[in-house]
């Protein structure tokens, strides 16, 4: 199964997932602080929302979710072909979940991911890419630092 994942910059999270669990009707599938997403199977797709005060109503990133570290290597794979060139993290820790994803930028800068995830995780994550200052955190490719406790602004 593959779905589109939509991942979203809130100014205050309770209100943002008050919203969207009316409109898709189903609550968050995973809630962390500051961070929420929505596994919904009809349409399917993976709405993330990320509390990050002052970028509301911003689109934070797109990506698709695969069913396994094969499709993810596969899809690699086949855009690699295309001329796309995907930045891999495999085995990463990202929004509470270790995943395999490649990364891709469109043409007009909207960061895209490729990714499964491989297991549920109790940290948001730091990724290879994290900055090295120990107080910082940073995932998915995107060396954005947050404030501790705080998902970054430009994460899964």
């Amino acid at each position: 199964m593959s779905r589109v994942q939509l991942a979203l910059n809130v100014d205050d999270l309770e209100q943002a997932v008050s919203f969207y669990s009316t409109l898709l009707g189903t609550g968050p599938a995973k809630r962390r602080p500051g961070y929420a997403n929505f596994a919904v199977a009809e349409p399917p797709l993976k709405l993330v929302l990320l509390e990050n005060p002052g970028s509301g109503g911003t689109v934070n990133h797109l990506g698709v979710e695969v069913d396994s570290p094969g499709t993810v290597r596969a899809e690699i794979d086949r855009l690699t072909a295309a001329g796309l060139l995907a930045d891999e993290e495999m085995g990463t820790t990202c929004c509470y979940a270790t995943q395999d994803k490649a990364w891709l930028t469109a043409p007009d800068g909207e960061r895209w991911e490729v990714y499964t995830v491989l297991a549920d995780s109790p940290t948001f994550g730091t990724g290879p890419s994290a900055p090295t200052d120990p107080g910082a955190t940073a995932c998915c490719g995107s060396g954005a630092q947050a404030a501790p406790g705080r998902p970054p602004a430009a994460c899964c």
